[in-house]
């Protein structure tokens, strides 16, 4: 049976706001809550509240048949807690029904999993951790900021206990092969890969309001029959995209809302189902294996990391960020961990790109700045003044190594801890069992 995979990634940045060199060890605060406001309301009144309650209703009244699943990075779950809780309330809704399904991501949308093993490590335990607290289940399955991957991310991710793994479908990688198969680890048949199907994916995305595309107008019943009418033994079509897609990208008036609720009726009728991720790579078996020695991303034609890391400046960055990640993993500021987080945002970095700014957009918003030489004086001078309070408390005096030393010995503690920890509640379970026994 042909099944289709809808997930949706959601992410909310947190804007910076312009911070001047003379404010450098002054003012710790370094975002506009203006802007961060007005960007979760304006996305949650026209994407987030309308698109949750459609997809509700596709629930329901499917009888659970539809299904979808959510990548949402921690950042932007705070955001929601802060400015639009009600948008929070409908995702627990929809997670009530048993149809809906959440990934897990690194919790600052970073890229530390290009930077730092042991720093993506932490804000994947994060994230899931959240989504935990607040729908009731940890995730199974992974997607990575803007799907980054390569054989060695793959690696650290099933390091981390996550054996299904998003990817895109880049055609470097690809080459002759399809995305609409199950497929695993270059060298680890335990690792299952769900492929993106880019060109479905964006027709929906980038596509379903052009008047100038030749499959314009994009129906429900045209889009279920291109996958009804694909090779016979292709059977898996993951269709991952932004969340904006329904009412930012694409407004209420273009008709997507329609789109999506006529969805079910034409799937059911040409005998095309839904599916989790977690459910397609419990009943699939992998056909091939796919091998990425390179990280690949879903952003861009060249579906690499160019957007982020392409440039010098974009590498000067990121190299005096993560210069820091062992002084901030030993730190108990609070604070200083919340802007070690914000701080790592992806957008930071494509802001600084030369590649973008003759359509001034990122993420369906425009961008904050004229041009990436101000993107990154703006991004140093607040990561300067972080630098210095980093510092203060593990000053540069102390070597790199020394720092790495510490770290790993506190590391063992804890894991000591947590052993001993189990082991008492192994033991109180024993003794209250053996009680209830006599």
């Amino acid at each position: 049976m042909k099944t289709i995979n809808f997930c949706f990634r959601i992410h909310q940045r947190f804007n910076l706001k312009r911070y001047r060199f003379f404010e450098i060890g002054n003012d710790h605060y370094y975002y506009d809550d203006y802007a961060n406001e007005t960007a979760i309301r304006y996305t949650a009144d026209n994407c987030y509240l309308e698109a949750n309650r459609v997809l509700l209703d596709m629930i329901r009244s499917s009888n659970g048949k539809f299904k979808v699943s959510f990548s949402i990075s921690g950042l932007a779950l705070e955001q929601l807690e802060q400015y639009a809780p009600e948008v929070i309330e409908s995702f627990q809704e929809l997670a009530k029904t048993g149809s809906v399904e959440f990934l897990a991501t690194p919790y600052g949308h970073s890229l530390a999993a290009m930077y730092n093993e042991d720093e993506f490590g932490e804000q994947v335990k994060m994230q899931a951790n959240k989504i935990k607290e607040l729908f009731g289940k940890k995730p199974t399955v992974f997607a990575n900021s803007a799907l980054l991957y390569s054989d060695e991310i793959g690696e650290m991710i099933a390091n981390l206990g996550y054996k299904n793994i998003v990817v895109e479908g880049a055609k470097h990688v690809l080459g002759w092969k399809s995305p609409n198969y199950l497929y695993s680890h270059a060298y680890n048949n335990k690792i299952k890969l769900l492929v993106r199907n880019n060109k479905l994916s964006d027709d929906i995305n980038y596509r379903f309001s052009n008047w100038t595309w030749d499959q314009y107008p994009l129906t429900a019943e045209k889009f279920i029959g291109w996958i009804k009418e694909s090779p016979a033994a292709e059977n898996i079509f993951t269709v991952f995209m932004g969340y904006e897609a329904l009412g930012v990208l694409n407004n209420k008036n273009s008709g997507i809302f329609e789109f999506f609720k006529a969805l079910p009726f034409h799937a059911m009728e040409q005998g095309v189902g839904f599916a989790l991720p977690s459910e397609i790579c419990e009943k699939n078996k992998p056909v091939d294996t796919l091998t990425a020695l390179y990280p690949m991303s879903w952003t861009d034609e060249e579906k690499d990391v160019s957007a982020w890391c392409g440039n010098e400046l974009q590498n000067e960055a990121l190299s005096k960020l993560y210069n820091l990640a062992e002084r901030v993993h030993l730190c108990s500021d609070t604070l200083l961990k919340v802007d070690w987080q914000r701080l790592q945002d992806t957008a930071h970095f494509y802001f600084m790109t030369t590649k973008h700014y003759s359509d001034g957009m990122i993420y369906a918003q425009k961008i904050p700045y004229e041009s990436p030489y101000e993107a990154f004086m703006n991004y140093m001078n607040v990561l300067s003044d972080f630098i210095e309070r980093v510092n203060a408390q593990y000053p540069t005096s102390i070597e790199n190594e020394e720092l790495n030393a510490l770290l790993k010995t506190i590391r063992n503690q804890e894991e000591v801890i947590e052993h001993l920890e189990k082991k008492v509640k192994t033991q109180k379970k024993i003794t209250e069992t053996t009680t209830k026994k006599k």
